[in-house]
């Protein structure tokens, strides 16, 4: 939907771009076209969509034969959707805030979204407490750079190393704050993941303690960690894995906070295929 669509779409509505919904709309047609294309999206796939708006995303997801499942919170857009809807009704719109929304009521493959950023790390949390294929979201630049970051450098993190855990990333692209109405203050990316197996079963302290480590990330591990582990002990386990003892959080891998976690707390990580007590994990 171009700007010289959207404005006068606004006006017959009798509403306009709610700040505290963080409501930024896509006004560059060849942008929807690309995210769509990435997400590869196809007639047998069921489609779950994150605050749709006024519907430009899900107009190219019904146009390439999806059934879409909209989940939209603003009650004026919820209803503008119904316009969108197809002959063999392949729309299905829930007025719901995704937050509160149960996932599980609903079968999906794919998610495609342009997210609001203040609520992109709780629904990708939530989302990787069920089965899906891929995600390719809409999401802060800032947020993109978190997600595909490598250890060692100051983007990398728990949202890092939780995402990494439970996907393969495949791809991202730039999209500047000009293709949205009104302009947001930042740039975007949409990032493209398909969820895998995790290379290990874990409890939910894993992540608990990742976060910990990260929350004092100017601190040694062996002080950041010290409520859970004490000091001397985490040097060992450090040196015995090869790492210096003086180590930040930051420069651990996945595979190396694994095998860290492993020896420092028998019972957090399962790497033989039994499964932990209550193995759901958030980051």
């Amino acid at each position: 939907m171009r700007l010289s669509e959207l404005i006068p779409f606004l006006n017959e509505l009798g509403t306009e771009p709610k700040k505290r919904l963080s409501q930024n709309f896509l006004i560059d047609a060849n942008i929807v076209k690309k995210i769509v294309a990435t997400a590869q999206i196809s007639s047998s796939d069921v489609v779950l969509e994150i605050g749709p708006g006024p519907g430009a995303l899900t107009a190219e997801l019904l146009n390439q034969g999806a059934t879409v499942i909209a989940i939209e919170k603003d009650p004026l857009f919820a209803r503008a959707l119904e316009r969108l809807q197809t002959e063999d009704r392949r729309l299905t719109v829930y007025e719901a805030d995704a937050l509160d929304f149960d996932f599980q009521q609903i079968e999906f493959q794919k998610v495609v979204a342009n997210l609001p950023y203040h609520i992109t790390t709780p629904l990708i949390e939530r989302f990787f407490e069920r089965p899906f294929v891929s995600l390719t979201l809409m999401v802060q630049k800032e947020f993109a750079d978190r997600v595909f970051a490598k250890e060692g450098t100051k983007e990398f993190g728990s949202l890092s190393l939780f995402t990494q855990f439970h996907a393969t990333l495949f791809s991202r692209f730039f999209v500047s704050s000009r293709c949205f109405y009104p302009k947001p203050s930042v740039d975007s990316s949409v990032i493209h993941l398909t969820k895998k197996d995790p290379p290990a079963n874990v409890s939910p302290l894993f992540f608990t303690l990742i976060r910990k480590a990260f929350q004092q990330r100017r601190k040694t591990l062996s002080r950041a960690l010290e409520e859970a582990l004490a000091k001397e002990q985490t040097k060992q386990i450090l040196a015995s894995i090869g790492i210096r003892e003086d180590a930040r959080a930051e420069i651990l891998s996945l595979k190396e906070w694994i095998l860290f976690l492993k020896k420092a707390l028998p019972g957090i990580v399962q790497e033989n295929g039994n499964s932990c007590r209550d193995h759901q994990t958030t980051c």
